[in-house]
């Protein structure tokens, strides 16, 4: 059994401390030289269970050199946000100075001063906190390879949060040249949630010669803290039909914050937080001190809530997933996860904001917005109890970040492609690269592509007569050092009406009428009708930074604005709402009043199997429905719309527009849809033809091309002196685009903006798995007025309508209507 040197055996006792079992793994694995991945509950001293042997190794060195061997540094940690490297460095001082260390602690990000970073550079400390960016940086140094000759371990904090992503991608390739800078490094994960280690583990993993080997890592499990006090509050006993902000439940969470020290209020969207934040103020007799926290804030104004729930001023704190990660800000008692939270691991993650101390449960109160959010809150609720995380999809390494990446190499040093593809082989993400797609990368790097090679503006490396690739110049090095990164930050087009200019027949932007994410307009194509600003307009197409629009005179819109949750319903969640519905046995566990609703949908339609899919249609008013229930996340029943109108358009039954949710979508036509041929309709052949025809018609590949543009270097936003504009820059990657459709369609950049679209912004390989669950499985209710489980996403059509104050006025009415239609006699009873 592995003990502590005395000297850190002592400090523990000081403390009234023991070491935890997985504290002394962690030090028995850097012994043995061994990777290692540590799972363990928050409060349970991850962070310090991952610096321990850094710190034992470091306190047993004896005095640093000031230069040469032994001078550089020992321990480099990683956190996926900025926050939590001055939050570490602070916890971590604490040791070091209670037991009298000489080891130098000192953190980099993107705001460390200029002076700080050339210090840091001059005379490394022995443990550097920083960001993956950052990394990224210290890649294409010139000079560090000696840099990091002494390192001697890595610190992945979050991983779980990092590891599937582009960011992942760029610091498993940098985790790969440290490797290659100082072979004997020791790569250390931490993470509480993880659903699969051996995922994170074979991710973690160098690897010779491209071959798995995940058993290079050692999983350290942490013992189970005490199970967190999980309660759903069911408003003055009773769940609304519809909804998603929770407004109703606002009185009770703020009783709820009245009765604790410290709550974070946790939502989903930053409209929401705002919305929260107001709503909460408005009924503050008390004047408490309540803050609110998202990331479109100024870093000051966070800066300055950070400090003071460190300071224990505030007595709540309505938030984003902005701190969901590990930061220990004074003394949380309580969490509130206002609205579902639409994964476990997520749920997880913000109950571990609370207590942090394992042997004492953390508290959480889920707020339910409508009854298919309780269904979500018990299923997240007892996925907790269970300890069952969300699945993690498998991810292939992207080839604009490994762009990136090379263009950071070439910046470092030279090199060859043998030794720079055997490094890069031996990185989790691109185990599987073959040479052909590597030199169709270093290619893109060094000329733009077969259609761009012509121009000198896309010549960044060289290859000189020692065979070896460069940079070409120091002053394409330096703007590549300003550009590293794979976050690319969300835009927004302006709305503008458009008008022909005089004599000819393009259009041209003229009255601003707002502003809307440019992800909304990426899925219109020109003609389709919208909501916005209390008026309906048609889009014609994006000109720039520009939407262009008209009036339309549609009394009803075709593509409504989505609302509610930034986050799509996790898989794994989905699956466990599904087999609820299906289990009326288990229909027990929920408030008396959704276990009514349940039954009345058993007696008026279907209730539907856990691999089925439930389909009702009945006719309202002038108009005709089909509503389906797949249960699998709004993004994913977003593009099953898309391509669903494109079929009855087809059909000739004339759709006129739909609505989603996450459990379900609606779509409204002129024609009865009720003599439909439905594994015909949804067959998964809608991923081929229908697919492909609306993505070309579509804007959305201009946008994901632009992201994948800027994040492989082939377009930069950064220039010395100078930052370009969203503008300047969409109308760069536009042009591109558009000579690469033309001369290149096969260009990798394209590909990898279709690979991107398909992933991130249409959820399709999650529609395939829908569609492959479902075929044979189609139940099919034809009705005379709308079901129970109908009404959510038909107030959501009504919601819909309206912007501003009167939005949830309008909902309430709606509501009230349509539940009194769909009980029927039931409502005098």
């Amino acid at each position: 059994m592995t003990t502590l040197p005395p000297l850190f055996a002592d400090w523990f006792a000081s403390r009234g401390w023991a070491p935890r079992r997985h504290q002394l793994e962690m030090v028995a694995a850097a012994e043995a030289g061994r990777h290692a991945l540590l799972v363990a509950p928050t409060g349970g001293g991850k962070t310090l269970a991952g610096f321990l042997p850094s710190l034992i190794e470091l306190a047993e060195r004896g005095p640093k050199p000031e230069s040469g061997p032994g001078s550089g540094i020992h321990t480099l940690y990683l956190s996926p946000l900025k926050a939590l490297t001055t939050d570490v460095e602070r916890n971590l001082m604490a040791p070091i100075r209670e037991i009298g260390l000489n080891i130098h602690v000192e953190s980099r990000t993107g705001d460390t001063k200029q002076s700080k970073r050339q210090r840091q550079r001059d005379f490394p400390p022995d443990i550097l906190l920083t960001t993956p960016e950052q990394l990224a940086l210290f890649c294409a140094w010139e000079g560090s390879r000696a840099y990091f000759a002494d390192l001697k371990c890595v610190v992945l904090d979050e991983v779980h949060a990092i590891w599937s992503g582009k960011r992942g991608d760029l610091l498993n390739l940098g985790l790969g040249r440290l490797q290659t800078f100082s072979p004997g490094m020791r790569r250390v994960a931490l993470s509480a949630t993880v659903e699969d280690p051996d995922l994170i583990r074979d991710w973690l993993s160098p690897r010779t010669g491209g071959a798995p080997s995940a058993s290079d890592v050692q999983l350290v499990l942490g013992d189970p803290g005490a199970p967190p006090v999980i309660d759903v509050l069911v408003s003055e006993g009773r769940v609304p039909w519809a909804g998603h902000t929770g407004t109703h439940a606002i009185p009770e969470v703020y009783q709820a914050i009245r009765q604790a020290g410290l709550a974070l209020i946790f939502v989903n969207t930053r409209w929401q937080s705002e919305f929260v934040f107001q709503q909460l103020w408005a009924i503050n007799e008390d004047n408490l001190p309540i803050a609110l926290h998202h990331g479109s804030l100024a870093a000051e104004q966070r800066r300055k809530v950070e400090a003071a729930m460190a300071r224990g001023d505030l007595r709540a704190v309505v938030c984003t997933s902005t701190l969901d990660l590990g930061i220990d800000w004074g003394d949380v008692d309580l969490v509130i996860q206002l609205a579902a939270p639409k994964g476990s691991s997520r749920l997880v993650q913000r109950i571990g904001r609370a207590n942090h101390r394992l042997d004492e449960p953390s508290r959480a109160l889920l707020v339910p917005a409508s009854r298919f959010e309780m269904l979500e809150c018990q299923a997240a609720r007892e996925a907790v109890a269970a300890n069952a995380f969300d699945w993690e999809p498998v991810h292939i390494g992207t080839l604009d970040t490994l762009a990136q990446h090379i263009m950071g190499a070439a910046c470092g040093e030279p090199f060859t492609l043998d030794d720079l593809y055997t490094e890069i082989i031996g990185c989790g993400p691109y185990r599987d690269l073959s040479w052909e797609r590597f030199e169709e990368v270093v290619d893109l790097v060094a000329t733009g592509g077969y259609a761009l090679r012509t121009y000198d503006r896309f010549a960044r490396i060289v290859k000189g007569h020692d065979g070896r690739w460069r940079v070409r110049n120091q002053m394409i090095a330096q703007r590549h050092r300003m550009n590293v990164g794979a976050i690319v930050t969300a835009g927004t087009l302006n709305v503008r009406v458009a008008s022909r200019r005089a004599g000819g027949k393009q259009l041209i932007g003229g009255r601003k009428v707002g502003e809307a994410e440019e992800w909304y307009f990426e899925q219109l194509t020109t003609g389709d009708t919208f909501i916005f600003a209390g008026q309906i307009w048609a889009f014609m197409g994006i000109a720039g930074m520009d939407a262009l629009v008209v009036p339309s005179k549609a009394t009803e819109p075709k593509i409504p604005s989505w609302g509610g949750s930034k986050f799509p319903l996790s898989t794994s969640l989905a699956d466990r709402v599904r087999s609820m519905v299906e289990d009326r046995d288990h229909w027990r566990v929920l408030p008396p009043d959704v276990q009514e609703w349940l039954e009345l949908q058993e007696a008026r339609s279907v209730i539907p199997g856990r691999d089925a899919m439930l389909i009702e249609t009945f006719p309202r008013g002038t108009r005709h429905f089909l509503v389906a229930y797949p249960f699998e996340g709004r993004l994913a029943h977003t593009t099953l719309c898309m391509l669903l109108t494109r079929r009855l358009d087809r059909l000739g039954v004339g759709p006129l527009g739909f609505v989603v949710t996450d459990y379900a979508l609606a779509v409204w036509s002129i024609r009865d849809m009720a003599g439909l041929d439905w594994n015909a309709l949804f067959q998964e052949d809608m991923l081929g033809d229908d697919l492909e025809a609306w993505l070309e018609e579509s804007f959305m590949m201009k946008r994901t091309f632009r992201n994948c543009a800027l994040i492989s270097g082939l377009i930069e936003r950064r220039m010395p002196g100078q930052e370009k504009t969203g503008r300047q820059v969409t109308f760069s990657t536009d042009l591109i685009y558009d000579v690469l459709r033309r001369h290149q369609p096969d260009h990798l950049l394209l590909r990898a903006a279709r690979a991107d679209a398909a992933s991130g912004l249409l959820d399709v390989q999650r529609l395939g798995q829908l569609l492959g669950r479902i075929r044979g499985r189609i139940r099919h209710a034809p009705l005379d007025k709308p079901s129970p489980f109908s009404v959510p996403a038909l107030v959501q059509i009504g919601r819909e309508r309206v912007g501003g104050d009167a939005a949830e006025m309008i909902l309430e009415d709606s509501a009230e209507a349509l539940i009194a239609e769909v009980m029927g006699e039931e409502v005098a009873a």
